[in-house]
C-alpha cells in the first residue's frame, strides 16, 4: 500500500497542477499517536533531523562540560548551518577548545547555503573550506566525543568506530528500536544516517521537548539541547531559513530541525496548547524529496496550525512558508501553493 497521501498542492488558474505527497505523524511524550496523514509507521531516513540525537551522547556523557562547550556552540553541533561568517567563527572557537582543526573534518566542501556569503567567496576567488559545510558542526561534535574518550580521529565516521556505536545506541533508544533494527545509510556529509518509523521519530522529538518522564542524565541532556537550539536558532540554520525563523517567532515553544529529501522534525513544549498539555513531537516526510523545500515547510506550518500551537502573530511571522500566491517571471499571480490535508 502507498504510505503517502497528498499534503501540498499547487494551482494554476482553476486547476490543481501539481501535488506533493507525504506522510506525517504527531505523537505526545507518552508515545500516543495524536494525529497522522499517510502511514505513521512508514520508515524514512531522518537525515539531518537526527542531529539533536547524534549530539545527545556529548551532553549526557560529560563531553560538553569537560570542554566548556557553550549553548551557542551546542546549537551549531545540532545544526545544518548556512556557512556564514558568524557560523565559521563559532566553529573555529569550538574546534580550538576541543583541540582539533578544520583539517580533521571529513564532511567535504560545498559553497555556503547563505547565498550572499557564497557570492562574497566567489568574488574574492576563495574556494569554500569544510567549515562552510552545513554539517561541519555535527562533525566537530563527533570529534569532541573522540577527543574526550581518546578514540582515533582518523576514522571517526566508520560505523564500527566506538563513538559512532555510542551515537547509534543513543539514537536507537530515543526511537525505541534495537540498534540492529535501525537502518543505516551514508549521508551527504559521509556520516552515518539513520532511519526510523515516522511515529517513532516523532516520539523522539516529543521527548526532546518534554523529557520529564526520562531518568537522568538523559532528561537534563535533552533539556539542554532543546534550550541551546531554541535560544540560538540562528546557529541551527541561518538567515531566512525555516528552522531558524520558526524557532525565533515561537520564542522557545517549538524546536525544529529539517533534513534533506523532504524531512522535518519538530518538538512542542508541554503547556503550549494550554495548562497541562503534553509535549508533542512531529515527523514529516515528503515522498518526492522536495529538493526546493517548498512543500515540507508549508506542511509543517499546517500541522502546527491544526494543532493550535501557533498564535495569529506567530503565523504572520511565517507567511513566506505558509499558503501563498505563485507568480510568473512578470510578477503576475498565476496560482497558489497550499496545504491539502486536515485530520
Amino acid at each position: 500500500m502507498n504510505p503517502y497521501q497528498p499534503l501540498v498542492e499547487l494551482t494554476r488558474g482553476p486547476l490543481v497542477e501539481s501535488i506533493h505527497f507525504g506522510a506525517l505523524a504527531v505523537v505526545d511524550s507518552t508515545g500516543n499517536l495524536i494525529a497522522s496523514v499517510g502511514d505513521p509507521h512508514h520508515v524514512a531516513n531522518l537525515r539531518s533531523s537526527a542531529k539533536p540525537f547524534q549530539a545527545l551522547p556529548l551532553v549526557e556523557s560529560g563531553v560538553v562540560d569537560a570542554f566548556g562547550i557553550t549553548p551557542r556552540e551546542l546549537a551549531i553541533i545540532c545544526a545544518s548551518h548556512s556557512g556564514t561568517e558568524d557560523h565559521v567563527a563559532v566553529l573555529r572557537g569550538l574546534q580550538a577548545k576541543i583541540g582539533v582543526s578544520e583539517d580533521n573534518l571529513l564532511c567535504g566542501t560545498h559553497y555556503p547555503l547563505h547565498e550572499p556569503t557564497a557570492q562574497a567567496l566567489r568574488a574574492r576567488g576563495e574556494a569554500p573550506t569544510q567549515n562552510r559545510h552545513n554539517c561541519s558542526g555535527k562533525h566537530t561534535g563527533m570529534l569532541a566525543g573522540c577527543q574526550f574518550n581518546r578514540f582515533a580521529l582518523e576514522d571517526y565516521l566508520n560505523t564500527e568506530h566506538p563513538w559512532q556505536k555510542r551515537i547509534l545506541q543513543t539514537f536507537a533508544q530515543m526511537v525505541s528500536l534495537a540498534p540492529e533494527d535501525v537502518p543505516i545509510g551514508i549521508d551527504g556529509c559521509s556520516a552515518p544516517t539513520f532511519a526510523a518509523p515516522l511515529q517513532n521519530a516523532a516520539h523522539a522529538y516529543a521527548l526532546l521537548a518534554d523529557p520529564a518522564s526520562l531518568p537522568e542524565p538523559r532528561r537534563s541532556a535533552l533539556n539542554r539541547i532543546f534550550h541551546a537550539m531554541t535560544t540560538y536558532p540562528d546557529m541551527v540554520a541561518g538567515p531566512e531559513r525555516f528552522d531558524t525563523v520558526l524557532m525565533q517567532v515561537t520564542g522557545g515553544k517549538v524546536v525544529a530541525k529539517g533534513g534533506a529529501e523532504g524531512y522535518q522534525g519538530m518538538g512542542v513544549r508541554p503547556g503550549a496548547l494550554g495548562p497541562g498539555s503534553p509535549g508533542l513531537g512531529i515527523a514529516i516526510k515528503i515522498s518526492d524529496g522536495d529538493t526546493g523545500g517548498r512543500a515540507v515547510t508549508l506542511a509543517a506550518v499546517q500541522v502546527l496550525r491544526l494543532l493550535g500551537v501557533l498564535t495569529a502573530e506567530e503565523l504572520a511571522g511565517l507567511t513566506k512558508f505558509d499558503r501563498r500566491p505563485l507568480y510568473n517571471w512578470r510578477k503576475l499571480e498565476i496560482g497558489e501553493i497550499r496545504p491539502c490535508f486536515r485530520w
